[in-house]
């Protein structure tokens, strides 16, 4: 019996154990309070936005698209309202990108995570999905008890219209993302006649797949796991960085209460776990400040209600600092400091960057050009003994007008240019372009050897506008034989 016994348990010792924790899933309870409508007033208006933007209509002309908001693949072109940007220009993007990041930093500093909390795309897709959830299911005990209740005709039917619902949500949402990519009337119209094209399929089917899977089945995983902000939070914030934080010194120690128990002895917290069940990452923000926390403030509004029923002062659980807490265990005057050494730099750099983006976008030229050398060959030996380059011109106009130009070159004396096509050899060339297109043209430059000092010679391009004398000019190099 004995031996039985060891080899029993010999066994289960070498037993493999899972290096993974299975997830245990989170049933957020319903709630009401104040940080709870700032959630939904948050949904309403960034889905509104989400939704309707695309429908925003913008003249630009009879040769440009009239959606306000447009990322046009085929032009290529980024449109948004008055602002054009062009493939070349796409540091504009790089800038918006910083602007977004520092007012991340900032906005971190100052309150924590709000921005996960109310305005991040999965947090608001996720409150939109748990509430048609809730509004099929039931709140969170009849949704426990519905998991772990047996297949039945109801429970099935449910499962389909809540998984259908969400379905459409997210069909919806890769619809409306495909909207910013193309004309939004003229995809809703190819949609409802099946006549959409394989890109728009592809992309569409993407986002409701995503969507569908990071709000649906996903959801805190997403904010756990997968995103990198709640690594970084730390180095953001400091001790007087408005966070959601739980009164320990007034709580403890917690416990369950009686009607007819005294308050002698004992914290305000009742261990109810109110701001548990509430939480939609299912954290504990009694443990204190906590990776997975994303500052929504759900447990403020839980913990308030089970204050109010039972007598005791609100906000056992509140957005507060660090400091102030410290402050006010001990009796102490509490402030709140926005202007602190990292919040001013942060907002200085915000500052700065929108100034130099406003100021590129305002003085930025009508007219560009870019030259592209012949790498083979690097110069070719005429007849008439003269070296000729060859190189590609384009010239982007960015106006809604036809436009003429002039072409001079500037550092070999005695250069001649002319155009592909054209046999007349000047000192000044003629160009044009059409209204909001980039024309490209072949340009030969010649020069007679002597007129080279080296094997590189440095030249420069200068187009001008005939009629309001722009001038754009670009360095370029003329190759010759060797010296």
């Amino acid at each position: 019996m004995t031996t039985t016994t060891q080899t029993h348990g010999a066994a289960e010792e070498q037993a493999p154990q899972s290096l993974f924790k299975n997830r245990e899933k989170v049933y957020p309870r319903s709630v009401a309070g104040k940080f709870r409508n700032l959630k939904w007033a948050a949904v309403v208006v960034l889905l509104g936005i989400y939704y309707l933007v695309p429908w925003i209509r913008w003249d630009r002309g009879p040769t440009a698209p009239d959606q306000a908001v447009l990322v046009d693949m085929t032009g290529p072109r980024l449109y948004f309202f008055f602002i054009e940007i062009w493939p070349q220009e796409i540091y504009y993007l790089t800038g918006l990108l910083i602007m977004a990041a520092v007012g991340l930093f900032l906005a971190t500093s100052l309150a924590g995570r709000i921005w996960c909390g109310y305005a991040c795309p999965q947090t608001v897709w996720t409150d939109l999905y748990m509430w048609v959830e809730r509004k099929i299911e039931g709140d969170r005990s009849e949704r426990i008890r519905l998991d772990k209740g047996p297949w039945t005709g109801s429970k099935m039917l449910k499962k389909i219209a809540k998984h259908s619902s969400w379905l459409i949500i997210a069909f919806l949402t890769g619809g409306a993302w495909a909207m910013y990519f193309t004309d939004a009337p003229t995809l809703v119209y190819n949609l409802f006649h099946f006549q959409l094209d394989s890109q728009s399929i592809f992309f569409i089917s993407l986002l409701t797949f995503t969507t569908y899977l990071l709000g649906g089945w996903a959801r805190e995983q997403v904010c756990t796991y997968m995103c990198p902000w709640p690594r970084f939070q730390s180095a953001m914030i400091d001790e007087d960085s408005l966070i959601v934080t739980y009164e320990g010194w007034r709580g403890e120690p917690r416990g369950a209460k009686r009607k007819d128990q005294s308050w002698e002895g004992r914290g305000d917290c009742i261990d109810c776990k109110a701001c548990v069940h509430v939480c939609p990452t299912g954290i504990d923000i009694r443990d204190g400040l906590q990776m997975e926390c994303i500052g929504c403030g759900l447990c403020v509004d839980a913990c308030n209600d089970i204050m109010t029923k039972i007598g005791r002062p609100l906000n056992l659980v509140t957005f507060d600092t660090h400091n102030n807490q410290v402050a006010r265990s001990c009796g102490e005057k509490t402030t709140v400091k926005l202007l602190r050494p990292r919040t001013i730099i942060y907002g200085l750099i915000l500052v700065v960057l929108v100034g130099l983006m406003a100021a590129g976008l305002m003085f930025r030229p009508q007219l560009d050009i870019s030259v592209l050398r012949d790498r083979a060959p690097l110069f070719v030996a005429l007849s008439d003994g003269d070296i000729r380059n060859g190189y590609t011109f384009k010239i982007s106009n960015m106006t809604r007008y036809q436009k003429e130009y002039s072409l001079q070159l500037a550092g070999v004396p005695g250069a001649t240019l002319s155009v592909l096509g054209q046999d007349e050899k000047l000192d000044r060339i003629e160009l044009s372009a059409k209204p909001d297109t980039v024309a490209t043209y072949r340009i030969y430059v010649r020069t007679p050897p002597a007129a080279l000092k080296a094997t590189s010679t440095p030249v420069t391009f200068t187009l001008t506008d005939k009629q309001t004398s722009d001038t754009a000019d670009y360095d370029s190099v003329f190759i010759g034989p060797d010296k």
